[in-house]
């Protein structure tokens, strides 16, 4: 049922710990509710159970104080407006709840300020309610045992015990018993809760509060006024982070040292390149980033132990087509073949040239295109079926060992931007909470126009790629021309090879432009969740950039060559003539082209990756420390940690590294007939990857906001359309680009020796080319004199498509086979599962208390067992997380619970 959102429930608090108040919609606001005196104000000053931590999450903004500067009336007012924005935010946080400290670093031409949050025990105990984290419990008599994976682990004070990544499981299974909770945190029967220093961890902490500042307005939320990622891009603040745990630096006495922070152990045993053959701490990076990153890395890890195999028999294929470099019969011919074959001018006004002149390159041709690229081939997309298939295992595995198997689909929480502008309330049939709501089919209608914004600027692309192709026709024209006659020959590759360079440069332009529209776009279309609203952007940047990489790659392999026509009756393009291949034939212009991107995409961003890093962070580094050195302090021992991490790089996600590794993996396995090295220098790339995602992660940036996740989310259905496309994509390379068919229908029918090849595959130029030249001519392809296409053509077309016809359907059914004999959950986790299921029943039957529950397992299945009185109802995960119950309930929510 739907109700209109009223102008009042923009402005309801989020926390009200006054007794008796009602809380109100959880989806609200936390806006100034409270008087500036009351419990939260308190909660600050006076003395605690425990006392409030310096800072949890820093706020960072500075200031322009430099004297007679003189500014116009727009830019003074929206600096006012700026300040006016910040004030109202900082009260409204105090509102809240929360601990606000402001500390600055001023000089005398400007200031850094920082502001210094932390959130009080009952804060802290309330969003632990909302944002339904898992609090392990202690053994207790009169509560259900049920076991749990959510024990928690003191932080390891040297090499960490569980090591996971690649594809090596791990054995770091720990037990606990946990009961449903009927109390608040402070209550004895919770693990550590005597503690309240450290019985919520530092992630746990980071989230609540970024809740809270993803919530909090600072003016009129229906015009978008609330929230601090909006305050960021409007400049109010430079910069929001969690504070690390520590320096990432080991002490003096090294890894003996007692006491290393979860940062000095990363350090050490992830973020190091000599570590670079060792399996990653995965659940440890877990701990201290969350599970998001800590899937990306596992991921990455495992991509990268698969691509040993791949890198070995590449290697193994492309060492057989060395060996048979100079044992191939047609290659020996053509080598040898001297004055024999003249062959057409390559433009109107392009001399004649002799077919041996190319020897070189017909040789490096020989090097991907031999018989043994076939089985690579096969290999290959069989190789991709099984990857995926174990990837989901691995995957499976860790979201149980993490308590996130079913997170998307009952834990997870609306986004604040989306509460804030959704236009209607609903009830959600899985909590029986009112929740903002967005009709489906006006999402539908915005997500149908973005996609017209998507088919628009993929056609810039085509454009961009037709304007490579005719860059590339003129260019052959002109080097042809030259007196030289190697750069004669050598015209269309010279051409090919620039052509590559130029496509790059369009490609990491048009990449940046089309990245800011697709963010406009995605938030215009209303997402609920933040894994939808990513998995939206993923997918309109990925359709873009498979085009703007792809599509070259796509135009050599399937199109150049096929439109040529013959001497005397050449097709065009605006005038010119289309581009063929050359001698050699396109296979080895393809294999060029693959390395120009890939590799030469990998080295620029390895490149930014190491050195961009480090100019940023310098110069971040000698700006502020030389504005402390004016101001007076000390800099090497007065920096603060607040202050040392304002100076480290901001954190900006995991959406280019995933795409780089996506995009990777398509030139891996689309195009890998025609470069069987591509396996190779993926993995000679992902080592150094890895290392450095994690230096950049540990000791380079900021830290990140801990975020749970289920999976890798929309990238795992792009890599299972890339896999079927890869399969596709190299038949019809094998088939038209690769000489293998026209070489094995010339053995069964000519000759088993393959020799007279080469003059096989050319053709002679008609008579009247021939007559208006005074001389004749050969070119490739498989026509008479005429022109017209030969008995030869088409019976080699006929066998290319029988060919592609049985080659995708034996991959595809050997991928369906192994599909099914490979379980998509590991058996040792089913059993799991089914224990804890068991045993959950056991502990309601076993329970004395009167309860209502609802138990839910990764095998989707609810068990709703009703009794007993209604304020004790509560909800439980029994194999996915330690137990939740609501606590603290509101006459309101006890009202909505009971209708429920």
């Amino acid at each position: 049922m739907l109700r209109r959102r009223t102008q009042e429930e923009d402005s309801a608090a989020l926390i009200d710990m006054a007794p008796g108040a009602g809380k109100g919609d959880s989806y609200g606001s936390t806006a100034n509710t409270l008087e500036p005196g009351g419990h939260q104000a308190a909660a600050c000053r006076v003395g605690s159970p425990a006392k409030p931590r310096i800072a949890d999450f820093v706020l960072v903004w500075e200031e322009d104080l430099k004297p007679g500067q003189q500014q116009d009336n727009t830019t003074r007012d929206k600096t006012d407006m700026h300040g006016d924005w910040r004030e109202t935010f900082l009260d409204n946080l105090r509102a809240a709840g929360l601990c606000v400290d402001q500390r600055d670093v001023q000089d005398a031409d400007s200031a850094v300020h920082y502001v210094l949050l932390s959130a009080p025990w009952a804060v802290l105990c309330y969003y632990a309610e909302e944002l339904r984290l898992k609090l392990p419990l202690q053994e207790s008599e009169e509560q259900p045992r049920i076991p749990s994976r959510n024990c928690p682990t003191r932080p390891p004070t040297g090499r960490p015990a569980c090591w996971s990544g690649w594809a090596s499981p791990t054995s770091c299974w720990r037990t606990c018993l946990t009961c449903p909770r009927s109390t608040t945190p402070a209550s004895s029967k919770f693990l550590g809760s005597d503690n309240q220093d450290t019985f919520f961890s530092n992630t746990q902490r980071h989230q609540i509060l970024f809740e809270i500042l993803a919530k909090t307005p600072y003016g009129h939320e229906k015009k978008g006024l609330f929230g601090i990622d909006q305050l960021l891009s409007e400049g109010v603040f430079s910069a929001a982070f969690p504070l690390h745990d520590g320096p990432f630096m080991t002490p003096p006495e090294g890894l003996q040292a007692p006491g290393l922070n979860q940062r000095q152990v990363l350090s050490q045993h992830w973020a190091r390149w000599r570590k670079w053959n060792k399996y990653q701490p995965l659940d440890h990076v877990r701990r201290y980033f969350g599970e998001k990153v800590a899937l990306y890395f596992a991921w990455l890890g495992f991509y990268t132990g698969w691509l040993l195999p791949a890198a070995a028999v590449g290697t193994l294929v492309f060492l057989v087509g060395c060996s048979m470099l100079f044992s191939d019969t047609p290659t020996q011919e053509l080598c040898s073949s001297a004055d024999s074959f003249e062959m057409c001018p390559l433009c109107p006004d392009c001399p004649f040239w002799l077919l041996s002149s190319i020897c070189a390159l017909v040789q490096a041709g020989r090097l991907f295109d031999h018989g043994g690229t076939v089985f690579f081939s096969l290999f290959m997309a069989l190789w991709a079926v099984l990857f995926l298939e174990y990837w989901k295992r691995k995957s499976a595995t860790l979201a149980y060992r993490w308590g996130c198997s079913d997170y998307e689909d009952v834990e997870e929480r609306p986004r604040p931007q989306f509460a804030a502008s959704a236009p209607t309330m609903a009830l959600n049939p899985i909590t029986g909470e009112d929740e903002p709501y967005f009709p489906e089919r006006s999402r539908l209608h915005r997500v149908l126009a973005g996609s017209v914004v998507v088919v628009m600027m993929v056609a810039v692309v085509v454009m961009f790629l037709v304007s490579i192709i005719l860059y590339r026709a003129i260019m052959a024209i002109l080097v042809s021309k030259s007196d030289n006659t190697v750069l004669a020959a050598w015209a269309s590759r010279i051409a090919s090879l620039t052509g590559s360079v130029v496509n790059l440069i369009f490609i990491l332009i048009l990449s940046k432009i089309y990245v800011a529209l697709a963010h406009v776009l995605t938030r215009w279309e209303m997402h609920r969740t933040q894994t939808k609203f990513e998995d939206a952007f993923t997918l309109k940047v990925f359709i873009f950039q498979f085009v703007n990489f792809y599509s070259s790659p796509i135009y050599i392999a399937f199109f150049k060559g096929r439109f040529v026509g013959y001497p005397g009756n050449y097709h065009t393009l605006f005038g010119i003539r289309n581009e063929e291949c050359a001698a050699g034939g396109c296979l080895i212009e393809l294999a060029q082209e693959l390395l120009v991107i890939m590799v030469g995409k990998q080295i620029i961003n390895n490149v930014q990756e190491i050195l961009v890093p480090k100019l940023k962070g310098w110069w971040q580094k000698v700006r502020l420390r030389s504005r402390k050195r004016q101001a007076g302090a000390a800099v090497a021992a007065g920096r603060a940690p607040w202050e040392a991490d304002y100076e480290l790089l901001p954190c900006e996600g995991l959406f280019d590294e995933y795409l780089e590794m996506v995009l990777q993996f398509g030139f891996v396995t689309i195009f890998v007939a025609a470069c069987p090295l591509a396996p190779l220098f993926a993995l000679l790339n992902n080592w150094v990857e890895i290392r450095l995602d994690a230096r950049k992660f540990v000791s380079e940036s900021r830290r990140p906001v801990a975020e749970r996740a289920q999976d890798i989310g929309i990238w795992f259905h792009i890599l299972a359309g890339l896999k079927h496309l890869a399969v596709i994509s190299n038949a019809f390379l094998l088939a038209f680009s690769s000489d293998f068919l026209p070489r094995a229908y010339y053995q069964w029918s000519r000759a088993r020796d393959l020799r007279g090849f080469v003059n096989f595959t050319l053709a002679r130029a008609p008579p009247a080319f021939a007559a208006a030249h005074n001389r004749t001519c050969r070119y490739q392809a498989f026509r008479d004199d005429d022109g017209q296409y030969s008995r030869t053509y088409w019976n080699l077309l006929a066998i290319r498509l029988a060919f592609v016809i049985v080659f995708e359907h034996v991959v595809f059914s050997i991928g369906r086979v192994l599909d099914l004999l490979v379980p998509d959950i590991p058996e040792s986790v089913e059993i799991k599962v089914k224990r804890e299921y068991y045993l959950a029943k056991q502990a309601l039957a076993e329970n004395e208390a009167p309860q209502c529950i609802v138990v839910y397992s990764p095998l989707w299945v609810l068990l709703v067992v009703a009794c007993g009185t209604l304020p004790q109802c509560g909800l439980m995960s029994s194999a996915m997380s330690a137990p939740r119950i609501r606590t603290n309930e509101t006459p309101g929510r006890m009202q909505r619970s009971a209708r429920t």
